[in-house]
């Protein structure tokens, strides 16, 4: 394996980043891309002495005061693995120069999202935003510049393919909390559970957990998913079910009754929350007693049966605290009566 050791740095003034177009070299693995300022170490160099040193040689600025974020590695897909100290630096003096790399250009950090970045630069950004502590990100991308693999502190990162408005994929793979930022539309899939009762049918609703990144505490869908970058909706719809409810169903049990287009834009736990999805919706069949249930308790904090029509009544005049789209209501209340 060959492995190479680097330094980037975000240098910050008035709400914007010190930004590196890279147009300048036509063999470069950033051309045209958007970038901080950095390179590799030399021999015997610190994480602190190279960024020090790189910052200076691209920018003429010295570092003054600067922060080590942390730890990038980089899987390229082409035999070179890249273990980067990402930094960040809020304090600096002298003048800037031209380098010989890119263009430097002072960049809002409102639109640095919109600048042609690496898919794993996105990730670190949100971190940086967030102001995370020190953290180790591995990247893993497929040899020509796709996403593959994110992997933050240990643990797996969520990956979506982005749609366009017809439900195609673009080609880009995005982790999940950047495309909630930045608004990218993505696939997923509502499941909802059914049952006889001697009035009609009562639909499963799950409370979402206090802790959930979107609509903590409300009733939602009997289960839901994103579908994860190479996944199709019915494997999602199978899988989600088993995970938040613990049932285990096949593709016979479920009906599909079409899809919804969704847009929001919320704020929770303080963060932007921009969502766009391209919902499949299903109806799941197949009977179950509740003692089949388990629950997944990190994604719901209980479940209740609510009949569909009083359902429907409670979700036009807001009566619960919710999340729930009328539109898929309908959906169930037309199949159902074409049904009888």
């Amino acid at each position: 394996m060959k492995a190479e050791l680097s330094t980037l740095c975000y240098l910050e003034k008035d709400n914007c980043y010190l930004m590196l177009h890279r147009v300048k070299k036509e063999h470069d693995i950033n051309k045209d891309k958007w970038i901080g300022v950095g390179g590799h170490f030399k021999t015997d160099e610190s994480p602190e002495e190279c960024v020090k040193r790189e910052v200076l040689e691209e920018t003429g600025l010295t570092l003054t005061d600067y922060r080590y974020r942390g730890l990038v590695t980089f899987v390229s897909g082409t035999g070179v693995t890249e273990y980067m100290s990402l930094f960040t630096a809020t304090g600096f003096e002298g003048e800037l120069i031209n380098c010989d790399e890119g263009t430097l250009e002072w960049v809002d950090k409102a639109d640095v999202w919109h600048l042609n970045l690496w898919e794993g630069d996105r990730i670190f950004f949100r971190l940086l935003d967030d102001d995370e502590p020190f953290f180790s990100l591995k990247l893993v991308y497929d040899g020509q510049s796709g996403l593959v693999e994110a992997t933050l502190n240990g643990k797996p990162m969520e990956l979506f393919d982005i749609l366009n408005e017809d439900g195609s994929k673009t080609g880009i793979i995005r982790e999940r909390t950047v495309a909630h930022r930045d608004g990218s539309l993505h696939g997923t899939v509502h499941v909802w559970c059914m049952r006889q009762n001697n009035d009609g049918v009562e639909l499963l609703l799950q409370k979402r957990a206090e802790d959930k990144d979107s609509y903590p505490g409300c009733y939602d869908i009997s289960s839901a998913g994103h579908i994860m970058a190479g996944d199709s909706d019915d494997i999602t719809a199978l899988r989600e079910v088993q995970e938040e409810l613990g049932l285990m169903i096949t593709p016979d049990d479920l009906v599909r009754l079409g899809t919804i287009r969704t847009s929001s834009s919320n704020i929770f736990h303080h963060k932007p929350f921009n969502n766009n999805q391209l919902s499949t919706v299903y109806l799941c069949t197949k009977a179950f007693n509740d003692e089949d249930l388990n629950l997944q308790k990190e994604e719901l904090e209980s479940v209740k049966w609510m009949d569909l029509h009083q359902l429907m009544e409670a979700v036009k005049k807001q009566t619960i605290k919710h999340c729930i789209h009328r539109e898929e209501l309908d959906m169930i209340n037309d199949y159902l009566s074409k049904c009888k």
